[in-house]
């Protein structure tokens, strides 16, 4: 299997999709672009990438068709539409959070137009992917790497190979259980501080260096104090992972309680903080701090 040239990316006007696309194209690969709202990829042009109008079009001539979209039912949708370009043997790179049905879905639709799958969803929001420095669950079979491996080289700074496919979307399910679970636990406790009369900076003074120090806790709690919630990752998005972790916990019957609650909350402030940033999470913890955002 020859190395990769063309890559495709469909939703290239997205928080992730966008830097993505630009560092292919960076790395010396032609990219071809498509998004839902055009104007958001066209910037895209002056690295060199081709933006085009449907994503029929922007799979013509792909080695490698990358899906980075907010949800299954939008994969599916854009995938199909991307069908009468797309020939047999083209790599399918879902990147996506689309949780384990829709990889499943996925996986039956490549099966029936003779692509081949793999399920790679990242970790990591805006910034590292800016910086080129996400980290790829990778899974799906051997012998799509040396497709994919150009694209992990331009993308990340590691891979983590799974295993089959569908693995990699289990431990991204697996990786937004704790990640979600801190920056809730974060939000609570900094309203909890604030309501108490404490300076959070104490709280975090009396953390520094130890075990319970985490760099990612105190960069949510800078936006936070700041209460500046620019998205890097979309509240929207967060409850939706929340959603699908779970299902995937339904489904494998497992009783999660504490996480139950955690995506109940994370919906609830969804409804007036959805395209900030998760970290928005805590003005519904501190509803008189939400008034005054």
């Amino acid at each position: 299997m020859q190395a990769t040239k063309t890559v495709a990316v469909l939703g290239a006007g997205g928080t992730m999709g966008f830097p993505m696309a630009r560092n292919l194209a960076r790395a010396g690969l032609a990219v071809r672009a498509w998004n839902r709202s055009r104007e958001k990829a066209e910037p895209l042009a002056s690295d060199g990438v081709v933006v085009t109008g449907t994503p029929a079009e922007a799979v013509q001539g792909a080695d490698v068709v990358i899906t980075i979209l907010a949800d299954a039912d939008s994969v599916s949708a854009v995938m199909e539409d991307a069908r009468p370009g797309l020939p047999a043997g083209v790599v399918w790179l879902q990147m996506s959070t689309i949780g384990e049905a829709g990889t499943q879905r996925c996986a039956g639709l490549a099966g029936r137009a003779g692509l081949i799958f793999v399920d790679a969803p990242v970790l990591g929001t805006r910034e590292p992917a800016e910086r080129g420095e996400l980290v790829i669950l990778e899974s799906g079979p051997e012998e799509a790497r040396p497709l994919t491996q150009p694209v992990f080289d331009a993308i990340g700074h590691r891979v983590i190979q799974a295993g089959p496919a569908g693995a990699g979307t289990r431990l991204k399910l697996v990786l937004n259980s704790w990640v979600l679970s801190v920056v809730e636990a974060g939000a609570e406790t900094i309203a909890l501080a604030e309501g108490l009369g404490i300076d959070p900076g104490l709280f975090f003074k009396a953390l520094e260096g130890g075990g319970l120090d985490l760099p990612y806790l105190r960069m949510k709690a800078a936006a936070i104090a700041k209460r500046e919630f620019s998205p890097s990752f979309r509240l929207a998005l967060a409850a939706k992972d929340a959603s699908l972790v779970g299902e995937a916990a339904l489904q494998h019957g497992l009783d999660l309680p504490l996480f139950e609650t955690i995506a109940e909350r994370l919906s609830e402030g969804a409804v007036d903080h959805g395209d900030e940033d998760f970290s928005a999470t805590y003005l519904t913890s501190s509803p008189d701090q939400a008034a005054l955002s």
